[in-house]
């Protein structure tokens, strides 16, 4: 398959002209998930757990059935560098949607992320498989190391942080608990920090349109979260550590 150079680059700028105008609608409105779902919405919703395997699905099937269909290459790096995509949302569909404990989810929120997770995979994979080249040289490159350095940690942050906020409560406990431990005791959106560190480093070490597309829509759509995370502990807990930040440690 021929590279679709001005599709990739309108999808691209899409992405990141859709997560500032993204990022301008969340300063003051809360988009429907976890504590800010009502329950009582008039509209379908979807239980946690088939709500974010079906929404994560696209992201991981995508790539690979684009994989699937390409012929083999010697360019290992791009290989590399999909891989660490498809192995992040291998986690998110197929172990954290089945292991989380949030609320339901708006059906028209699952299918806008469907859609999302369907143009981004092909955006990712198409890009990887038909466009990008990497000389032997990127292995050692700076870039590639640093950035494969932040995809991983910031992926262990991300999975321990989702760990410590599932075991906040007990069975039957419905009230909101301070998470304490790993990276929340440096920012109240710990499990966003590690997100956003992952796919910032997946855009270094892509050094690519498409990969910092993605990265600038994740800070622009879950970065406010973690901002309202952090409001929200700072109202209501008396207690809260007046020295955690919101999403990034010492920051911001």
């Amino acid at each position: 398959m021929l590279c679709h150079d001005s599709t990739i680059h309108n999808l691209s700028w899409g992405f990141i002209i859709g997560g500032f105008l993204y990022l301008l609608h969340q300063v003051n409105n809360h988009t429907p998930y976890g504590r800010y779902v009502d329950l009582q919405h008039p509209g379908v919703m979807v239980p946690a757990k088939a709500a974010w395997l079906i929404q994560e699905l696209p992201s991981f099937l995508v790539p690979v059935l684009l994989m699937l269909t390409t012929e083999s290459s010697t360019d290992l790096g791009r290989y590399i560098l999909l891989w660490t995509f498809i192995l992040h949302y291998f986690q998110r569909t197929f172990i954290y949607a089945l292991l989380t404990k949030g609320r339901p989810c708006p059906l028209y929120i699952v299918v806008s992320a469907v859609v999302f997770c369907s143009v981004n995979g092909f955006l990712q994979g198409h890009y990887m498989l038909h466009c990008a080249r990497y000389e032997a040289a990127w292995y050692t490159d700076v870039r590639f190391i640093l950035g494969l350095f932040l995809f991983f940690s910031g992926m262990a942050i991300n999975i321990h942080s989702d760990h410590i906020l599932r075991n906040l409560r007990k069975p039957g406990e419905i009230t909101y608990k301070i998470p304490k431990g790993g990276m929340f005791e440096l920012v109240s959106g710990a499990n966003f920090f590690g997100e956003i560190m992952e796919w910032c480093g997946y855009a270094v070490a892509a050094w690519s349109l498409p990969a910092f597309a993605f990265a600038f829509f994740t800070v622009c759509s879950i970065g406010p979260r973690a901002y309202d995370h952090h409001r929200y502990y700072l109202e209501k807990f008396e207690d809260y550590p007046k020295s955690r930040k919101a999403v990034i440690p010492f920051i911001l």
